[in-house]
């Protein structure tokens, strides 16, 4: 499952260029601001909406998941409506296709340093809670902070792209700590559910 925002004026332009084939985009849903919900392509189903990336792994996201896609551009929070929309939504795909909550990803999860949606503005906590979402974890996290364990342990929860160590971490960081800036500090691992052992 990989959720996007739009990153266009309004839900109405959004579906009317998701559903031009010579767009060479779509997503299986649109979810308005208002919480209007739209099917566009069958679960079963591939739909454009990943291109290139990866996650835990595999490749060719576009054949193996269902995208959704938010009205909104990036610049603002995700609206009340919206996100009770996607509360309903999400455990139905969930339940019908057996899907794991760690297998519930940004754009930016699966192609970092390429994709930024859903964006640092969107509420991954809220959905963690409902376990629509992986759990963070809760470590205090080592008072060290070297790149290649934080690579070890990002790989582990999935983010397996191969992309430079600022990019992982931009990318890790726009999941889980939106505020984050600057170099690895201890709280990077925290999310990771995981305290380094070293000398």
């Amino acid at each position: 499952m990989v959720i996007h925002y739009t990153a266009m004026t309004s839900a109405e332009a959004a579906l009317k260029r998701l559903c031009l084939p010579e767009a060479e985009v779509s997503a299986h849903y649109l979810i308005g601001a208002d919480g209007t919900t739209w099917q566009m392509v069958r679960e079963e189903d591939r739909a454009w909406h990943a291109g290139a990336g990866e996650w835990r792994g595999l490749t060719d996201i576009n054949s193996r998941s269902i995208g959704i896609e938010l009205d909104n551009t990036g610049a603002t929070p995700f609206a009340e409506a919206q996100m009770a929309a996607l509360e309903v939504l999400l455990p139905v795909i969930l339940s019908r296709w057996d899907i794991s909550p760690e297998n519930v990803i940004g754009h930016s999860d699966m192609a970092p340093g390429r994709k930024i949606d859903p964006g640092p503005r969107f509420d991954w906590q809220r959905l963690e809670r409902q376990q629509l979402a992986a759990q963070r974890g809760h470590s205090d996290g080592p008072q060290d902070a070297p790149m290649d364990h934080f690579r070890t342990l990002a790989r582990d929860i999935g983010f397996t792209s191969n992309v430079d160590d600022d990019t992982l971490l931009a990318a890790v960081r726009l999941r889980y700590r939106p505020w984050g800036s600057g170099p690895l500090v201890p709280a990077d691992f925290t999310p990771l559910g995981h305290t380094a052992l070293w000398t």
